[in-house]
C-alpha cells in the first residue's frame, strides 16, 4: 500500500501532508464540451434560451465549482484560488467549456480546474434542457498544468 499517496499504511484513505511542500506558481486548464442540438446552438448566438443566459449562468457556475473543489472531491485540499478565468464558445455542435486557474500553494489546481469545467457543462445542460433533453456532456479534460514537483504537462492533441 505505500505506493498509494491517499492510502496509510493500514489502506486507509488519507489526506496526503503537504506541509513540507514548497510554495509555487500553479496554474491548471481543464475543458468540458457539451453537445446539443442545432436548435439551442441557434438559440445561444441569437435570441437565447427561455431559462435565460445560459453562458452567463454556466460562467458563474464554473466558478463557483472551482471554489468548491475540496468541498465536493473528499481528498482534495482546501486551497487559496487566485485567479479563474472561464472562456464559453458556441460550436456548431455544442459549446466548449475552458477554465484557467491559478494560485500560489503547496499543492496544484488540476482538480479545481476539472472540477469548474464539470459544473460549468452541468449548468449549461440545466439551462438548455427545455429545449433539447440529449444534451450530453461530451469530455472533460486537463489540457494543461504547471508548477509543482512534476512540472509543466500538456496534454497530447492526438488524445
Amino acid at each position: 500500500m505505500s505506493d498509494f499517496t491517499h492510502l496509510d499504511e493500514s489502506g486507509d484513505a488519507r489526506m496526503v501532508d503537504v506541509a513540507a511542500k514548497d510554495v509555487s506558481d500553479r496554474r491548471a486548464v481543464a475543458e468540458s464540451f457539451v453537445r446539443v442540438g442545432p436548435e439551442v446552438v441557434t438559440l445561444l448566438r441569437g435570441e437565447g434560451v427561455p431559462k435565460g443566459d445560459a453562458l452567463a449562468v454556466a460562467r458563474i457556475a464554473a466558478i463557483g465549482g472551482t471554489k468548491r473543489t475540496a468541498d465536493l472531491v473528499p481528498l482534495c485540499h482546501p486551497i487559496a484560488i487566485h485567479a479563474v478565468d472561464v472562456d464559453l464558445q458556441v460550436e456548431d455542435t455544442g459549446v466548449r467549456i475552458t477554465v484557467a486557474v491559478r494560485t500560489a500553494d503547496r499543492t496544484g489546481v488540476e482538480m479545481e480546474a476539472l472540477t469548474g469545467a464539470s459544473v460549468g457543462a452541468l449548468a449549461m445542460i440545466d439551462m438548455v434542457k427545455g429545449v433539447d433533453r440529449s444534451a450530453m456532456i461530451e469530455r472533460v479534460v486537463l489540457l494543461e498544468k504547471s508548477g509543482g514537483r512534476s512540472g509543466h504537462y500538456l496534454r497530447p492533441e492526438d488524445r
